[in-house]
């Protein structure tokens, strides 16, 4: 849950642009082709090769989560997406532009239950939709393991942009979840000793946890009951 509805909260346009990134160069949009000046080279009969940005995004973003923003390179990015580097910079902009791309795709298609969770009918349902929505996106079989945003962070050690950009997504997605739970006091949901920007905050810690254990190949089993425990202390009246 480090990111996901940043969006609702006024930092990303309808379109999945950041709208305070800096001004990298534009892209084409998702469903269309890049041609001509940003194709690859590889000619049939003096023509450039077409390619599928859609494709190429997706597999750049496996590149992302499997690797980090950090260490992922240039060579292994270009040759997953099956373009060149020109192509790469002509298609989506630089590294970074690419890496915000790709994190838009993975909120968008990835962590969609976010959004959903938020709409359960009291705090604890929110909490236990969150955490399994966690468990099966970051422990599935045909993804890698663990949360993008999460390993991204971690691993930047020299990327304050990134790192600063994903910290970003994370606080919009955390306060939208405080702002549920302050609802769910305000209902009469939660004890009025309980504080909702800091259970919002314990929540977030957990999800975060549950991602570092699933990348470094935690199995579902023990995950699960990690969040089984969680849940068996969650106040309530």
């Amino acid at each position: 849950m480090a990111i996901g509805i940043a969006r609702t909260r006024g930092l990303v346009n309808d379109n999945g642009v950041i709208l305070d990134s800096g001004g990298p160069p534009p892209y084409i949009p998702l469903g269309m082709k890049c041609s001509a000046s940003f194709a690859s080279p590889t000619a049939t009969r003096g023509r450039p090769r077409e390619f599928d940005p859609d494709k190429a995004l997706a597999a750049a973003l496996r590149v992302f989560w499997t690797r980090g923003f950090e260490a992922a390179s240039m060579a292994e990015l270009t040759e997953a997406m099956g373009i060149t580097k020109p192509s790469l910079y002509a298609c989506f902009g630089n590294k970074e532009a690419l890496f915000k791309k790709a994190l838009d795709l993975y909120e968008r298609d990835k962590l969609a239950y976010i959004g959903k969770a938020l709409e359960a009918p009291s705090a604890r349902a929110v909490a236990e939709r969150l955490l399994s929505g966690a468990l099966s996106t970051h422990c599935g079989a045909d993804d890698p393991h663990g949360c993008l945003g999460v390993i991204s962070t971690v691993a930047c050690s020299n990327e304050e942009a990134i790192r600063s950009h994903v910290t970003t997504l994370r606080m919009a997605t955390e306060a939208a979840v405080a702002t549920r739970f302050e609802q769910a006091k305000a209902e009469g949901d939660l004890p009025e000793s309980v504080c909702p920007t800091k259970l919002a905050g314990c929540l977030t810690t957990v999800l975060q946890g549950l991602s570092v254990k699933a990348q470094g190949g935690a199995p579902p089993e023990e995950l699960q009951g990690s969040i089984d425990t969680f849940l068996s202390i969650w106040p309530g009246r």
